[in-house]
């Protein structure tokens, strides 16, 4: 094998998955050189030593070892490849609060992509047959259905565990209107998130809202309410051409401040919601989002979340404290402390 083989990353993961596209446009924006294996049924030897088998699957070059979790994946490239073009913004603040929009992204803007691809007749019958066709290639007709069938059904089952019901539908179709409608007004090919260069959590929320604008109902809502979000998306496929500076503190345009509001006024609350109730030993918690109400079964991961959030914040120097209390108020703050 030639050195330069040797440099080469393998991110093996689905075109149907938020967080396998997610990983893809990082890494194209990093410059980081990989290959793109499409996981499917004829290599799935390659992930056998593997559990959980979650996607994106990160195999270092140097020793061929398997790394999943898209979040820990960006942290541990910073750490590889410390020169240049990092996804952090520079200051504390900052770095906390694109941490917060992705974490945001990658826990609750995932109940909208679950929502509308579980939801609607043709999502469900789309989806299914795309996420078919990629796992086997050589499928009769016959086998793709019953895959096809088979995956939507498991999909559907499992809609009542991410909160993805009838009843919190109107909580979480406001909440995917309400971040087109933020973006739509504010984004463009050299404006993201946090700079003139795109952060960690234009990525997550890249992830999430390019595979909405894929699904046939969202895309259809996305087209119709915020056509420049849809392109600014298509854009952020691959800006590896992309050249640009953080934002000085006290610069961060409207559409960043809504969604750290979003993140303070409606993921937070419901993080600590679920931790209350798990640590009650609940299996159920019901929370009022955005003035609606919402209620779910306990998960065990956004424990975590919630804790890593907390940690990220009780080491900010008391500067940058300040200034993420003044953008997420004092209930986000109460949450945190």
């Amino acid at each position: 094998m030639s050195g330069q083989a040797q440099d080469r990353y393998t991110l093996i993961g689905g075109n149907a998955s938020p967080y396998s596209l997610k990983m893809r446009s990082h890494m194209h924006y990093r410059r980081l050189p990989y290959n793109w294996i499409l996981r499917s049924e004829a290599n799935d030897h390659l992930l056998a030593v593997l559990r959980p088998v979650l996607v994106p699957v990160l195999k270092l070059p140097e020793d061929g070892s398997l790394h999943i979790d898209s979040t820990r994946l960006i942290y541990m490239l910073e750490e590889r490849h410390p020169d240049g073009r990092s996804v952090i913004p520079d200051h504390p603040a900052h770095a906390f609060l694109a941490h917060l929009v992705e974490d945001m992204a990658d826990e609750w803007v995932t109940k909208m992509m679950f929502h509308y691809r579980w939801t609607y007749d043709a999502d469900i019958h789309y989806a299914s047959r795309w996420i078919a066709d990629d796992r086997s290639s050589d499928a009769t007709d016959e086998e793709r259905e019953k895959f096809a069938q088979y995956f939507a059904d498991r999909q559907i089952g499992r809609m009542p565990l991410v909160g993805c019901t009838p009843e919190n539908a109107p909580v979480i179709e406001a909440g995917f209107r309400h971040i087109l409608a933020l973006l739509h007004a504010d984004v463009g090919q050299y404006k993201y998130l946090f700079g003139t260069r795109p952060s960690i959590a234009d990525f997550g929320l890249y992830g999430q809202l390019r595979t909405l604008s894929i699904d046939p109902t969202p895309m259809s809502i996305m087209r119709k309410e915020a056509q420049r979000a849809e392109s600014w998306l298509r854009q952020l496929d691959d800006a590896s051409g992309i050249e640009g500076d953080w934002y000085a503190v006290g610069d961060l345009p409207p559409m960043t401040k809504g969604l750290i509001t979003c993140s303070a006024e409606v993921y937070l609350p419901f993080l600590a919601a679920n931790a209350a109730a798990v640590e009650n030993g609940e299996e159920t918690f019901s929370v009022e989002l955005d003035g609606r109400a919402y209620s779910q079964g306990v998960f065990r991961y956004q424990v975590k979340c919630l804790g890593e959030l907390k940690a990220r914040y009780k080491a900010l120097p008391e500067e940058a404290k300040d200034i993420v209390g003044d953008l997420i108020g004092e209930a986000g703050v109460k949450i945190l402390s």
